[in-house]
């Protein structure tokens, strides 16, 4: 691969990496589909490196989901509650760019555990819980994203 399309496939890899963090884009797919480019390209043992960064890739969304779900029925929270919130969070999103993702979120888990509860405590105490399983969700995603980007850049290199 030239090193023009070495650089595109980074750039991507890293639009993939910030998606990761804002999820407004698809960013497990984002790396994947870079890798498997590159790979295409390539050929013959970068086939390989696609194989452990999907092995990666796949490891951390499927780690994501059970540790995530573990930890919502931990605190009682349903899975509704983060529902609502990521509906808020979208809304949020395009009212306040970027940052309104967030905000939607917590505001969202939180209307939607105080109408449930009726107490602005357990609706407190839900969207809490809402956001630190969204924060370990993203932080194992981001762990798989990273490991893949390091095997992809380390046989670019040494390609």
């Amino acid at each position: 691969m030239s090193f023009v399309g070495e650089i595109v496939v980074a750039v991507v890899i890293f639009i993939g990496l910030c998606g990761v963090v804002l999820p407004v884009l698809p960013g497990l797919i984002l790396i994947l589909a870079a890798i498997g480019v590159w790979a295409f390209v390539v050929g013959g043992w970068a086939w390989l490196v696609f194989a452990v960064a999907a092995g990666f890739l796949g490891a951390a969304a499927l780690v994501k989901y059970l540790v995530a779900n573990k930890s919502m029925k931990n605190s009682g929270v349903p899975g509704r509650t983060v529902i609502a919130g990521g509906l808020l969070g979208i809304v949020g999103f395009f009212v306040i760019p970027v940052i309104g993702l967030i905000i939607g979120f917590v505001l969202g888990a939180f209307l939607a555990e105080w109408y449930r509860n009726k107490s602005i405590e357990a609706g407190w105490r839900g969207a809490v819980a809402a956001t630190k399983a969204a924060g370990i969700a993203m932080i194992i995603e981001l762990a798989g994203a990273l490991f893949a980007a390091s095997i992809w850049l380390g046989a670019a290199f040494v390609y």
